[in-house]
């Protein structure tokens, strides 16, 4: 089967956007070839996929709840993870016994719209609803302006100083001027609400809308009847700079939410539409990279990105992987080099073999987690749409009772106290408060090459105090270094490293990598080399008409007595005379390892290794990096006793690793980070994935959790101490409807802006 196109929850088909405009039967996506265009299969599964659909229709973060509801008891939906920050949703379903025509069904008499998701085209249908709710904000804002103009000659003019015919007009004048807000405006509010009422729910927009439609009625009816038993004051200032300030906090959630997801977006329309492919006859043709195969060769030039994994045949040039990887340097690939989907051609024109297409290459990988991660919630986000509702039904019963408890007092006091409780009490920064700081957070990482698996992870991440790492692939590269060099008298060090590169350049033995690494130059030419297996290299060298035998290995190999110098692993060389030289190897840090201990403990965490590597190999790096505690020669179930104990301690630990044998202490860990070239196994378990391998990024993501929760933290205690002193405010009648409105909108307009403040990473 041919890899699936890989969806992105962000955008749109157009052609899927418009067929539901048209009429079009939703079960035209029935048809495999049209699901399989936002869906994939389900890793580890032959009979299920998961698809991607971008819901409209969602004002709030509380209708995730509701849509996941509408979906989940559907044939063949085995799960539903609907994120109301981004309305996306994720579906995992078996072909065998549902059909996305269903889904699509089921969402219209829930009263939302589906949309399937493709990542090769542009989202229509969203960034519409952008330009909208901007056109929205707009009117409201010019309407406030003018009913606010209204309305300040009736604050500030002394009894009797203003005649009744001039109050009438500005009355008049200022409910001419509230209607566009009301019809145009508020109509996302009033349709989420009727939405919800026709269902039989309470979303948070129904007391929304029911203190607009109460305060706008009751100042009409004030309007047309100034004598009447409404008293003579009216609110459409209040109502028009309610739904201003309401307007404002959405539309910067909105701002926030694009943004968080720029990341995800920016990986998610990489690719591009068209690729030159070559004939085997020498011809070339564009071809849209669905078409792509294994085996296929194109031709990509300068400027151009690789549209899948493969080899390079014919040229040389430079790749830009930072938006993969993180790595910010171009690298210098030529023929027999790996390219990766995703990354740009910044050199010359060159000839790929394509290996991998679709959901099978790296880049596909990627945008899947990230996908998945997207749609994830936070466990409190969780718990505040389930209790949403109970606090809405609270609400409008404390409004229902203000109201009866005031209208001895006049049917205008008792009508303005329920306004109040019914717009103070808009839960709407409270249930923004986590996701939107989980979100920005994500994002952050994400555009520094860090993919976040489980948003829950931050939460976690943020109370760890020990760090234990695992040491080979992970603070170590694949690489020996030279640490030092031994010499006979006469004989020059860089003359010993030129011959030992000299022998080395014939074997891929790691030793003898490090010592082809670490000799200058060329080095002479050697002859009739020969390697023995796990003993070293002999050549023969010819000079000044002279030859020479040198050989290059273990002590043994060489015909010498020579042990290890300080516990390092030594190479020998010698030649007929005997010794030569004696070269002191170590394993070569990985890049910005110090560095990256720096920055744990200047967080106060307690870092440690975990290896099965000797442990004389491990007390040396440990040293050498500044460990306290590093324990060698353990085993997979030795590193997992080993965390549980901690973890038996009270100890929050963070596990990094990127081996197989990593697997089941990255499970158990409280917190999992793998490297970007860890194996499949090691990268299923974690739950952060640093791309580039910078251990850097370990610190990084450490950090961000400790502000993430800090952010949620304040924003919880802001939501909660607003509520605890407006509530009973607005129902002891000391706050009017406009104090109330301005208080709701103030308290979403903070939570949003203190969530951006994650969506720039601290260094």
């Amino acid at each position: 089967m041919q890899a699936a196109a890989l969806p992105s929850p962000l955008s749109v088909a157009p052609q899927a956007a418009e067929a539901p405009a048209r009429g079009a039967d939703a079960a035209a996506l029935d048809d495999r070839a049209e699901w399989e265009s936002f869906s994939r299969p389900v890793k580890g599964r032959d009979d299920a996929w998961e698809s991607y659909l971008a819901i409209e229709g969602m004002y709030c973060p509380g209708c995730s709840l509701t849509v996941e509801d509408a979906l989940k008891p559907l044939p063949g939906v085995e799960d539903v993870q609907v994120n109301g920050a981004t309305a996306t949703a994720r579906v995992v379903w078996t072909p065998q016994r549902g059909r996305p025509s269903q889904w699509l069904e089921a969402l219209q008499r829930a009263g939302y719209r589906g949309l399937p998701a493709s990542d090769q085209l542009v989202a229509v249908p969203r960034r519409q609803a952008q330009r909208m709710l901007l056109w929205r904000w707009l009117v409201a804002g010019f309407c406030m302006m003018q009913v606010m103009m209204y309305a300040v000659p009736a604050y500030v003019a002394a009894p009797g100083e203003m005649t009744p015919d001039v109050a009438a007009l500005l009355r008049w004048a200022a409910w001419l001027l509230t209607l566009p807000v009301l019809v145009f405006s508020c109509r996302p509010f009033f349709a989420s609400a009727w939405r919800d009422l026709r269902h039989a729910r309470v979303g948070m927009d129904v007391p929304v809308s029911l203190g607009i439609l109460i305060a706008f009625g009751a100042s009409t009816a004030v309007t047309f009847d100034p004598q009447g038993p409404m008293g003579g004051e009216v609110w459409y200032d209040s109502v028009t700079m309610f739904v201003f300030f309401l307007l404002s906090g959405r539309l910067l959630e909105q701002r926030l939410r694009d943004r968080t997801a720029g990341a995800l977006e920016a990986l998610a329309r990489r690719l591009p539409d068209t690729v030159e492919r070559l004939a085997a006859d020498g011809g070339a043709e564009r071809v849209p990279v669905r078409r792509l195969q294994a085996g296929d060769r194109i031709r990509l030039r300068a400027g151009e990105v690789f549209p899948a994994d493969g080899r390079i045949l014919e040229g040389e040039t430079q790749v830009d992987e930072a938006l993969l990887t993180g790595e910010s340097t171009p690298l210098p690939r030529a023929a027999g080099q790996g390219v990766i989907a995703g990354s740009a051609n910044l050199g010359g024109t060159i000839v790929v073999l394509v290996e991998r297409t679709g959901a099978d290459t790296r880049y596909g990988q990627i945008v899947a987690m990230m996908e998945r991660a997207s749609v994830e919630k936070p466990a409190i986000a969780r718990l505040a749409d389930r209790l949403a509702t109970p606090f809405l039904l609270a609400v409008l019963f404390a409004a229902g009772a203000a109201a009866w408890w005031w209208w001895p007092q006049g049917p205008g006091q008792a009508l303005g106290v329920a306004v109040a409780v019914l717009i103070v009490t808009c839960p709407c920064a409270l249930s923004l408060a986590t996701p939107a700081a989980t979100l920005a957070a994500a994002g952050a990482l994400a555009r520094r090459g860090i993919l976040v698996q489980r948003l829950d992870a931050l939460e976690s991440g943020a109370s760890i105090d020990t760090v234990v790492f695992d040491k080979t692939g992970t603070l170590t590269t694949d690489r020996m270094s030279v640490r030092s060099v031994r010499t006979r008298d006469g004989v020059a060090e860089q003359e010993a490293l030129a011959l030992a590169g000299a022998l080395a350049r014939h074997s891929l033995h790691p030793a003898s990598r490090a010592l082809a690494d670490a000799a200058s130059g060329t080095g002479p030419q050697v002859q009739a080399v020969q390697e023995q297996g796990g003993r070293g290299v002999q050549g023969r060298l010819e000079a000044a008409g002279a030859s020479r035998t040198l050989r290059l290995g273990s002590a043994a190999f060489c015909g010498i007595a020579a042990g290890e110098q300080a516990g390092f692993p030594q190479v020998h060389l010698a030649d007929e005379s005997g010794w030569l030289a004696s070269f002191a190897l170590e394993e070569t840090l990985r890049p910005g390892a110090p560095e990256a201990m720096a920055g744990l403990q200047r967080l106060g965490l307690q870092p440690e290794v975990l290896s099965g590597d000797q442990p004389a190999a491990v007390q040396r790096l440990a040293q050498r990096l500044g460990f306290s505690s590093a324990l060698g020669g353990q085993t997979p179930q030795h590193k997992l006793d080993h965390v549980a104990g901690l973890q038996a301690h009270g100890h929050r630990v963070a596990m990094v690793g990127d081996g197989m044998n990593d697997g089941p202490v990255l499970a158990r860990a409280d917190l999992s980070i793998a490297l970007g070239q860890a194996v499949p196994v090691a990268q299923a378990r974690a739950d952060f994935i640093i791309q580039g391998g910078q251990l850097e990024g370990v610190a990084a993501v450490l950090r961000q959790a400790r502000r993430t929760r800090s952010v949620v933290r304040q924003n919880l205690f802001w939501a909660g101490l607003y509520n605890a002193v407006s509530v009973p405010l607005a129902i002891a009648g000391q706050m009017p409807p406009w104090l109330a409105g301005l208080g709701m909108a103030a308290s979403s307009l903070l939570v949003v802006l203190n969530a951006a403040r994650l969506a720039r990473l601290r260094t």
